[in-house]
């Protein structure tokens, strides 16, 4: 694989987040040059100019890129310690609450977001809650608000939602016919489906618990350090935020801000004094 001109870089990113609000600029280098390798190598072209090209000329075309440009990597309670822990640990504070505001954060094709609902579900706390999906990607999104899936992700569903502690049977959340999984319709009731660029985008709602877990790990450090600060801007006094167990907010300014609640799960908890320190 021939190295990215880094001029071409340059210009494509910008003319993308110019004409589409759209901003990959800082992206984390590496894995940025191996999808925009991959990008022109599936659409055979010469070089990022002439996709550019076709992809300010067409809305359509530039859809077609935009899953190349993104990571829409996931599956049914993936890292099923994480979600055990949300219920052994965050879900009995929530209860607290008279309702609930979540917000999955880059939430891709809807796998994270049915998993919650379905521990939401379990824990007499989902018809209380609302929770926020976004992604920056609509055809994603689009997928996700559909609940439908190939049924080669129901081995992964069953294994990992018996190992996050679920206490029912596995095919109550769901029917298979013709090659496909359908959702149970009313696990995504209480979601509400929004397109939101963590790059650019600003606060949209106030969270008690924000999930975001492996996509900063496709940013550059700045980009992470803008995301956390937006993070805890939008959670409530006290709110919980859940991440990737391979990113990490302990070399971000903002981890000051945040006590930690499971290490291992990388599960942090707003301090008292974040809201007020936030603000000065």
């Amino acid at each position: 694989m021939n190295p990215l001109n880094p001029v071409e870089r340059h210009l494509f990113l910008e003319g993308l987040f110019l004409k589409y609000g759209y901003d990959f600029r800082q992206y984390a280098e590496a894995s940025l040059d191996r999808r925009l390798s991959a990008l022109i190598s599936r659409f055979e072209q010469k070089s990022l100019l002439h996709i550019l090209e076709k992809a300010l000329d067409s809305s359509d075309y530039f859809r077609q890129i935009v899953p190349y440009l993104t990571i829409n990597t996931t599956e049914f309670f993936r890292d099923p310690t994480f979600f055990k822990s949300l219920r052994e640990h965050v879900l009995p504070i929530l209860k607290t609450y008279p309702t609930l505001k979540i917000w999955a954060a880059g939430c891709s094709t809807g796998e994270e977001v049915i998993s919650l609902a379905i521990l939401l579900k379990e824990e007499g706390l989902y018809d209380r809650s609302t929770i926020y999906a976004t992604d920056i990607n609509k055809d994603v999104l689009k997928k996700a608000q559909d609940g439908i899936y190939d049924t080669s992700t129901v081995q992964h569903f069953i294994k990992n939602y018996v190992a996050s502690g679920g206490h029912k049977t596995p095919s109550e959340y769901y029917t298979a016919e013709y090659g496909l999984v359908r959702f149970d319709p009313s696990l995504r009731e209480n979601v509400v489906f929004s397109d939101h660029n963590l790059a650019t985008d600003s606060v949209f709602t106030e969270a008690h618990l924000i999930l975001c877990r492996n996509v900063l790990i496709y940013f550059s450090r700045e980009l992470q350090n803008r995301v956390f600060d937006l993070f805890s801007q939008s959670l409530v006094y006290r709110g919980f935020l859940g991440i990737g167990t391979k990113e990490s907010l302990r070399l971000s300014p903002s981890y000051v801000l945040y006590d930690t609640l499971d290490f291992d799960q990388h599960i942090f908890q707003l301090k008292r004094s974040a809201k007020k320190e936030g603000a000065q």
